[in-house]
């Protein structure tokens, strides 16, 4: 039975969907558990959602985060072939839930024909945001990008957090010949420009979610390790680390006891704040033709297709408006909770919390 299932490609492609999505939903469930663990942490926390702003966006996130697990949920489509049930491909719970008519070619948002100039024909059904030139629904497409926004920015943090933490409090703690080996690596690669760096890559991988977190997880994580490198610089000094020196603690006692907890918030905020800039970036090397995989939703792949559209007659907006529109919403609504994670967590802006 396990030979049966791993040699459908329909199954495999099934539990890969779900993969991407559940190791971002694991690494979320275990901080928000730890947090919790704490009263520090609880109290963090309402001091966080005592904001109507961050409750708004983070009801947004949740939104978004429910859409992309209903597009990763994969169920086998059946067809009797030679008296054979067989599975002739997978479709999305999102799919399953809305799941509008394929027109024959572009139509404008409620429209009930096809648009004027391209054999104007009755459609099979409304679409709320139009159909594309090839007569996909237009609403779906920006919402099945959804899932790949949020897989390549929680993945790539995923990616990140653990490099940006260890390299940095080796560098900032131990100094010396390590700090100046891992000052010169993130050093080299941050004065290439990260988009140009992402393009080698992604040439040398190839295309694809898996390759894209790898590559934008090594052109990343070096943000992450400058910063915590110079809190751990500040922290080594401390009365507390000394005295925990003076007493005999070991280096990796004291990184894993004094440093480390004393770094978190900063990991915290930076993560939280790059997200954003990882949605982006995907967008624009989807629209460059050189991220994600053709057939994976993207918003970056959806303008890219779009733009010869916008200089037709008339004018096909739709496509391009929908997918800046969410790309939008999400990264507004990333912003907005990170910067009052920020306001909450940072010492620094201790007497500036309303």
């Amino acid at each position: 039975m396990m030979k049966a299932l791993f040699s459908n490609p329909f199954l495999l492609d099934s539990v890969r969907s779900m993969a991407e999505v559940a190791v971002v939903v694991a690494a979320l469930l275990f901080g928000t558990v730890r947090v919790l663990r704490h009263p520090v942490g609880r109290g963090r926390l309402k001091q966080i959602f005592s904001s109507r702003g961050a409750r708004v966006s983070f009801g947004v996130l949740l939104f978004f985060l429910l859409i992309a697990l209903l597009d990763s949920i994969r169920l086998p489509v059946y067809e009797i072939r030679a008296g054979e049930r067989r599975i002739v491909k997978t479709e999305t719970l999102l799919e399953k839930l809305y799941h509008p008519a394929r027109e024959e070619t572009l139509s404008a948002p409620l429209a009930t024909v096809t648009l004027e100039g391209y054999r104007s024909r009755p459609l099979k059904g409304r679409h709320i945001l139009g159909t594309d030139l090839n007569g996909n629904d237009v609403l779906l497409q920006a919402l099945k990008g959804v899932r790949t926004a949020l897989i390549i920015g929680g993945l790539t943090v995923v990616i990140v957090i653990p490099l940006g933490i260890l390299f940095g409090v080796l560098a900032g703690y131990f100094g010396g010949r390590v700090d100046d080996l891992i000052t010169y690596v993130f050093s080299t690669i941050e004065s290439v420009p990260e988009i140009l760096l992402l393009i080698c890559l992604m040439k040398l991988m190839g295309q694809g979610l898996t390759q894209l977190c790898i590559a934008m997880g090594i052109t990343t994580w070096v943000g992450l390790c400058r910063v915590v490198r110079g809190e751990t610089l500040k922290l080594r000094e401390l009365p507390f680390v000394q005295a925990a020196r003076a007493l005999g603690a070991g280096a990796f006692s004291i990184l894993r006891r004094h440093i480390i907890p004393n770094v978190m918030h900063i990991v915290l905020i930076t993560a939280i704040l790059r997200f954003s800039g990882l949605v982006l970036s995907e967008a624009i090397l989807s629209y460059l033709g050189i991220g994600v995989e053709p057939g994976t939703g993207s918003w970056g792949a959806m303008i890219d297709q779009a733009r010869n559209d916008l200089a037709r007659d008339p004018v096909v907006w739709w496509s391009v408006t929908a997918a800046g529109t969410m790309l939008f919403i999400l990264i507004l609504a990333a912003n907005v909770f990170g910067d009052r994670v920020r306001d909450v967590l940072d010492p620094r802006l201790q007497g500036r919390r309303v």
